[in-house]
């Protein structure tokens, strides 16, 4: 929460239409939640859409869209720490596994391993974390 704070948006978890598991509203400066998440999940949209505050999205373009992308990065960067996930990956490279142990959603690690790892040859490196300094 203090990051959101540090965004300039206020988090409420509050009951979300259709299904949806949160949602950046930057007419308001708030990122609505959906009160039935679970911690993992909770921790999980919320880097999401701090995502979308950082980079000052403002519409919703679709799933695929470039926006999606910069804010699963985002929540990706922000959650997982290069050295940890290399530490879980060599116990198990199971998405879940990982996931659970981080205590994020495995769609975050699927982020990071799309969007942050870099597999060059044999060795992997991580991206930099431009926004986490």
């Amino acid at each position: 929460m203090e990051r959101a704070a540090g965004l300039g948006v206020r988090v409420v978890l509050t009951h979300m239409p259709d299904g949806l598991l949160g949602g950046y509203s930057p007419l308001e400066g708030r990122v609505y939640l959906d009160l039935g998440l679970t911690p993992s999940e909770r921790r999980s949209v919320l880097a999401r859409e701090l995502g979308h505050v950082y980079y000052g999205h403002t519409c919703d373009q679709g799933p695929t869209s470039l926006l999606e992308r910069q804010a699963d990065t985002y929540a990706a960067t922000l959650l997982v720490h290069p050295e940890d996930y290399a530490a879980l990956e060599r116990i198990s490279a199971d998405a879940h596994y990982i996931a659970e142990e981080l205590n994020v959603t495995p769609d975050v690690v699927y982020a990071f391993r799309r969007h942050v790892l870099q597999r060059l040859g044999e060795r992997t490196y991580a991206g930099r974390r431009p926004f986490l300094a």
